[in-house]
């Protein structure tokens, strides 16, 4: 049976899904599950509620854990990686520093000055990893990253290790359900095609059987309730033709036309959310989801203590996470259809070579094979592409310690250019080298 390691694994509510996911497979429920994190007490807390769910359920899986990461994927099938290289001290700086110049970011995690410094400090940690699974791990071992910044990340192992690698997110099924719920579709007649960068992928196709479903969405976007819900997405399918996957807080950080000054976040983007039970309402300000991380602490241990004392009810279902159908898919050669980020090999021809495209593709026991996108609109692609000078120029700095890149990349971010001058830029990314050093060790001169 295949060994599974959970890189990260002091995630807990990642963690306890996904291992939960993998034990409701049953061609999976025999699998050895090795977690490693490098914060002992986090470690123990995600071995405990993992073999409670062994447990609990009468399994057979065998449930490990270590904080060397070596011995961690000796001879591992899988690798999961759900990390955060420099937890939230380094999250923090990520918003509290642009916000000083005016960069007034709600996640931070994926693109503009937080998500280029979230990749700078990841990357080296990945390609870290990549080396013991070279080393170590079962030849061909696949490395599933749920780690953002997403596309960067997975751009960088891929340009550098050449390792089997599929970057995982939920967006498109996620999205894909609420759109079906919008008008009304079941969802598990709905059929769609989806593809772009990951975070702004956009839905080509909506339909049921032969129906176009877009003139239903149209009509939908109109509803109050549904714009206040998605503010920012459905306005974006407005002026540009399709809807976008990812939230609208995110989206909103990906575009030069939402988040000008703070004065216009409260007073024009805000408001415009106008249920809070989404969870976006707060997101929507700037560092509302660190806001978040720092809050959920308390609830996530009270769970966590229900769930290992047998006081909260184990999940019957597996989630939309894609991660335990691929295993069950290569473990079983019975083929699953995921949408996974994967490198630019002419799959999406107008998006550049070599970047990390989030496409449909097929798994079984070959592994993951991604699907071509046969036409992919002009605009879509020139919002992509974007994004992707960021991404390319972070991989640059990231691969190579170029600090000059590291400042290109900052200033073409759309977000930043929106509201910066060069010089506030420059000064912005000096400020941030300087205050997250020691998570950069590809920047040596930042060491002295």
């Amino acid at each position: 049976m295949p060994k599974i390691t959970f890189i990260g694994a002091g995630s807990l509510v990642f963690t306890r899904q996904l291992t939960s996911d993998i034990l409701l497979a049953p061609a999976l429920q025999d699998s050895t599950i090795m977690l490693m994190d490098i914060d002992p007490q986090r470690l123990e807390q995600a071995r405990s509620i993992v073999q409670a769910t062994v447990d609990r359920r009468g399994l057979k899986a065998t449930v490990k854990a270590t904080t060397d990461r070596r011995v961690a994927v000796e001879n591992a099938d899988y690798v999961v990686t759900t990390f955060q290289q420099g937890g939230l001290d380094a999250y923090k700086l990520d918003i509290e520093i642009p916000q000083k110049y005016g960069v007034e970011q709600c996640v931070g995690d994926t693109l503009g000055p937080g998500g280029v410094f979230r990749a700078l400090r990841t990357i080296p940690v990945l390609l870290d990893l990549c080396r013991d699974m070279d080393a170590v791990a079962a030849p061909d071992a696949l490395l599933l990253n749920y780690v953002n910044p997403m596309a960067i990340n997975c751009w960088a192992v891929a340009q550098r290790t050449g390792r089997p690698v599929v970057g995982l997110c939920h967006s498109v099924q996620g999205t894909s359900e609420m759109l079906a719920g919008w008008i009304d579709v079941p969802y598990e007649e709905v059929n769609y095609v989806c593809a772009g960068i990951n975070h702004q992928a956009f839905f080509l196709e909506f339909r049921q059987g032969g129906e176009d479903l877009y003139p239903r969405l149209r009509e939908a976007i109109k509803r109050p309730e549904v714009r206040g819900s998605e503010p920012v997405r459905t306005e974006m399918m407005e002026h540009f033709g399709y809807f976008v996957t990812e939230s609208s807080g995110h989206a909103s950080e990906y575009l030069p036309y939402y988040r000008k000054n703070r004065a216009m976040i409260e007073t024009e983007l805000v408001p415009r959310f106008t249920d809070p039970d989404r969870g976006w309402y707060d997101f929507g300000r700037t560092g509302g989801y660190l806001r978040h991380c720092q809050q959920r602490l308390p609830h996530a241990m009270q769970e966590f203590q229900a769930l290992v004392s047998g006081d909260k009810s184990l999940p019957t279902e597996r989630t939309h996470e894609y991660g335990s159908f691929i295993l069950e898919a290569m473990e079983t050669n019975r083929p699953a259809k995921i949408w996974g980020n994967v490198p630019n090999t002419g799959l999406i021809p107008n998006l550049p070579a070599g970047c990390c495209v989030e496409v449909a593709c097929l798994v079984d026991a070959s592994g993951i094979q991604p699907t071509h996108v046969d036409h992919y609109p002009a605009q879509l692609a020139a919002l992509n592409r974007t994004n992707i000078n960021v991404q390319e120029l972070t991989v640059q700095a990231a691969l190579t310690g170029d600090v000059d890149a590291v400042h290109y990349a900052v200033a073409l971010d759309p977000l930043t250019a929106a509201v910066c001058t060069l010089p506030q830029i420059r000064a912005m990314v000096d400020e941030m080298l300087h205050a997250q050093s020691r998570w950069l060790p590809q920047f040596s001169a930042l060491q002295q």
